[in-house]
């Protein structure tokens, strides 16, 4: 059994699948593609994936992407128990909410305020920073109820927001005044399993990349 895993290190959704996995305990085969060199826009990709974009899933021919579709596929398809991904109806709502909020709101925020800082050259907005601090203000909020995402413990909804925080924190974004963020997001670096692998690499290869965009001439 091979799982394909098409992906770029730097991306938070790719990480999010990847601190999924580990947790899930399900081995991925990495297949790198260079975005920045126009790998995901080759015709074989665009076959598997008519979006062509990242990260992508082919489970021996079962090919799916979006990051939080797959994350739930893997563990509604290969998880031992049910802890990461709730099966009761409500708990699993729950869990949706928060990966759906880190699509929607916080990742969203993020990068309509740093994408095009970093790929148009624009100025840092400022009215949209505010927005991002609301979303982490919100996330603050939920943690203020619990030690993790959605309860007392790790679930795929922490993966996920914690490939999307450390991302904020990596390109030098101030979140210290949310201090449930904080400690949760400790927690995560030490908790989630695969942490350092999984996704603090990409991460800081993120933060590489967004100093060598900025970076004034």
């Amino acid at each position: 059994m091979t799982i394909d895993f098409y992906y770029t290190p730097g991306s938070a959704p790719c990480r999010g699948v990847q601190l999924a996995a580990k947790a899930l305990g399900v081995e991925l085969n990495l297949k790198l593609v260079d975005l920045m060199n126009g790998e995901h826009l080759k015709p074989e990709f665009i076959k598997l994936n008519p979006q062509h974009n990242v990260p992508t899933l082919d489970d021996n021919g079962f090919v799916i992407n979006e990051s939080r579709a797959i994350m739930t596929y893997l563990a509604d398809q290969y998880g031992k128990d049910e802890s990461l991904y709730p099966k009761d109806a409500k708990k699993r709502a729950v869990v949706n909410q928060r990966l759906y909020f880190d699509m929607g709101t916080l990742y969203h925020r993020f990068g309509e305020l740093y994408y095009p800082v970093m790929f148009g050259g624009a100025a840092y907005d400022e009215e949209k920073a505010k927005k991002l601090d609301e979303a982490l203000g919100f996330l603050d909020g939920f943690l203020s109820k619990s030690a993790w995402a959605t309860g007392d413990k790790i679930t795929l909804a922490d993966c996920a927001l914690a490939a999307s925080v450390s991302t904020i924190e990596a390109v030098g974004y101030d979140f210290s005044k949310h201090s449930n963020v904080v400690k949760w997001y400790n927690n995560a670096k030490s908790n989630l399993p695969g942490y350092e692998e999984a996704n603090n690499a990409g991460a800081q290869k993120f933060k590489g990349m967004y100093e060598a965009l900025t970076k004034k001439k």
